[in-house]
């Protein structure tokens, strides 16, 4: 069994979130062949993808949110490049199906979530399953004009899926699909680097985790310097920049490239970040009080935001507080005013994939 994921290149959170279904799929189904396709850093998915065998394809299935930042959107370079896309899909479409064909193998394919993964289906007459927490259609409808054909088109492909693997914080998502709902998405903490691991617990100050997604955001170095009692943890650029990580303020720690965010959540109190699933599927995993700063222009952002303040201890803030270093790291946290969620949703998507392919397509 070739089980191809085409995989959203929005963003990271879809990458992470597949990567922990993954991981779990490959030791339930070791002898299947896992293949996402993706334009998603490689740099990336070397680092989430590390213990699964997978083969990557290179592909760009879809174009979602051009963003201005990591929270601004650019609605005009977004319609420009739906244009491109829709242009540049045929060839690539036909040179996915011939590698498909060459590998002689039943195939399935998971889409999370770009619309094109149902044509490649319907070429390989093979199952689609979905897994997200939205749809394009449900992103591009509130913008009106022409974002709505473009929404229309989504709708109309996502309804030719077999089944949907519906994650928390979920938008509508209204393609007459039977789904299965799934709790937080997320990998399992790795063990930290043993020498930075003992260099972090005996650092005295309250670690605080900043992320903002792929795209980062540039915060002056001065913010961090308002805040001496914490220790600020940051990823490593994806751009090559040491000039800039050197001038970081003595609060202020890069991750080791080998070490993902998620590895060093259990030894945070708070994170620092926008709305984003994965980050909030593995703060909330780990029991780690929020600061999120409220996103607008993007559907998918209130859905966040009401499911922080049903499932999390948080605080929201506003751009303007985030820009003039107002985090509020000092003060106690708005409590969840409901439960909190179980974190077994990547292994039960595996599980309802295996047992539903199982059952759908006849084995050799």
């Amino acid at each position: 069994m070739l089980i191809y994921v085409c995989l959203s290149s929005h963003g990271f959170g879809h990458a992470a979130r597949q990567a922990a279904m993954l991981w779990h799929l490959h030791r339930l189904q070791p002898t299947w062949r896992l293949v996402v396709s993706s334009m998603v850093d490689s740099a990336f998915f070397a680092l989430v993808l590390r213990e699964v065998p997978v083969l990557r394809r290179t592909v760009r299935w879809d174009v979602g949110m051009l963003q201005a930042d990591a929270l601004g959107a650019d609605q005009p370079a977004t319609l420009q490049a739906l244009e491109q896309l829709q242009a540049d899909l045929p060839r690539q479409l036909d040179e996915e199906v011939a590698w498909i064909r060459r590998q002689h193998d039943q195939v399935a394919v998971v889409g999370d979530i770009p619309p094109a993964a149902a044509d490649l289906a319907s070429r390989l007459n093979a199952p689609l399953i979905w897994m997200g927490n939205f749809g394009w259609d449900d992103i591009y409808e509130p913008l009106g004009g022409s974002f709505r054909f473009w929404a229309q088109q989504a709708n109309e492909a996502y309804r030719k899926g077999s089944m949907l693997l519906r994650c928390p914080f979920s938008m509508a998502m209204n393609w007459q699909l039977s789904d299965v709902a799934l709790s937080l998405v997320t990998a399992e903490p790795r063990p930290l680097p043993p020498d930075f691991g003992v260099s972090l617990a005996r650092d005295p100050r309250t670690k605080v985790m900043v992320g903002f997604g792929g795209l980062g955001l540039s915060l002056p170095p001065d913010l961090f310097r308002h805040w001496p009692e914490q220790l600020f943890l940051i990823a490593p650029s994806r751009k090559s920049n040491q000039d800039a990580e050197a001038e970081l303020p003595a609060n202020v720690m890069v991750l080791p490239e080998q070490v993902r965010p998620l590895d060093v959540l259990p030894v945070c109190e708070r994170h620092l970040g926008k709305p984003g699933f994965s980050s909030f599927c593995e703060a909330m995993s780990q029991k780690v009080g929020m600061h999120v700063v409220e996103r607008h222009g993007f559907a998918e952002a209130e859905v966040l935001m009401n499911g922080l303040r049903r499932h999390a201890d948080h605080h929201c803030l506003s751009r303007e507080e985030l820009e003039s270093g107002d985090w509020k790291l000092d003060q106690p946290l708005i409590p969840a005013c409901d439960d909190a969620l179980a974190s077994d949703g990547a292994q039960v998507a595996a599980e309802t994939l295996q047992t539903w392919l199982r059952t759908t397509i006849k084995q050799n």
